[in-house]
This record gives structure tokens, C-alpha cells and sequence, in this order.
């Protein structure tokens, strides 16, 4: 149920909707739009907030074995940014298949390779975060969420100890917090 609410949360609003067929286009392998864009889209609506408050970016994950240089990340990159540059933004792109190259240093703890871009949702700092949609050719809306969408709905933020990442929580909950006083926060 609470993934056909989830659904029809997403295609209300025309602003993710041209979005998401505008990264369906440039069909990168195994590419979601995920986290951030889509639980507070949900929250938006839950405490009749107007249409993107709060959202500061719009992630996109895709995955790509084959090249795991900077190099071909940032075409990628680039690419999007030009396909969606009348979409709302700004649209972040990762390629998850080279994540743990760059994780530790930036976050300060070791990431895993992954075999899959959904894979890597399980190591969200919160479980909220760990949900995606990638809109598939036939119009339907794919959604992967790997720890369920209750906390989405319960406007809940709980850590994930999938990866020792108490700051990345800690920081997000708080700007949520702060955009969204009826947030529950649960402390790392």
C-alpha cells in the first residue's frame, strides 16, 4: 500500500515527473533517481508544503563497471547536466560501481564495492534515505526501497550502522529537522 501512495506521491508532481523522463532518455545502466528528492517530496505533501521545499539537490545513481575513471564519471556527468538542464535542479550524478574509491575520503570510513547500483542504497546513512525510482519505458514507476518506505511515511530518520556514518546522519537529520520540525529524529 504504501508503495501505491509512494507512486502517486512521485507522479503528482510535473517537476520530478519531467525529470525522471528526461534521465529515462539517456538510458544510463541501471539508473534511479533516489534519497533526498523523494522522501521530502512525500513529507511535502504530508505537511502541505508547496512543491520541492526544502529539496537541495536531485540525486541520480547509475552503475558502470566498465570504466571506473574520473574521467568517464564526468561525462556522465556532463551529459545529464545538459539533458536536464530545464528540469528542476541541480541533479547530482554518481556511478556507484566506483563509490569505494573516493568514500573513505571523503566520508572517513571504508565503503564496499558494489555489484549494482541498488546495492548501494543499503548503505545509506539513514534508512529513510535508502529509496530510489527510475521510470521504466512502459511508464511505470520502479521504486526500490530496500528497508520499505514506513519510515518515509512515519517522517522517521534512523540510522543505518550498515557503515560507521554517524556524521552523514547526524547532519542530515538535522537539516531535515530544522526544514521539518514534525520529523522524528532516532540519535546514532
Amino acid at each position: 500500500m504504501n508503495c501505491d501512495r509512494f507512486a502517486a506521491i512521485i507522479r503528482a508532481d510535473p517537476d520530478l515527473m519531467h525529470l525522471l523522463e528526461r534521465l529515462r532518455r539517456l538510458d544510463l545502466p541501471q539508473w534511479r533517481l533516489v534519497a533526498g528528492c523523494l522522501y521530502q517530496t512525500v513529507w511535502n505533501t504530508l505537511t502541505d508544503r508547496p512543491r520541492g521545499a526544502g529539496i537541495r539537490d536531485y540525486d541520480v545513481i547509475y552503475f558502470d563497471a566498465d570504466d571506473l575513471s574520473w574521467e568517464a564519471e564526468d561525462t556522465v556527468i556532463r551529459r545529464v547536466a545538459v539533458a536536464t538542464n530545464d528540469c528542476v535542479g541541480p541533479v547530482q550524478v554518481r556511478n556507484q560501481a566506483r563509490v569505494h574509491l573516493w568514500f573513505a575520503d571523503r566520508f572517513g570510513c571504508n565503503y564496499p564495492q558494489l555489484r549494482c547500483a541498488e546495492e548501494s542504497l543499503r548503505y545509506y546513512a539513514s534508512i529513510v534515505h535508502a529509496v530510489g525510482v527510475r521510470l521504466t519505458t512502459d511508464d511505470c514507476l520502479d521504486v526500490a526501497a530496500p528497508f520499505g518506505l514506513d519510515d518515509v511515511f512515519a517522517m522517521r530518520i534512523r540510522p543505518n550502522y550498515a557503515l560507521d556514518n554517524a556524521a552523514s546522519h547526524t547532519d542530515k537529520a538535522a537539516r531535515a529537522k530544522a526544514t521539518w520540525p514534525q520529523v522524528v529524529v532516532e540519535p546514532w
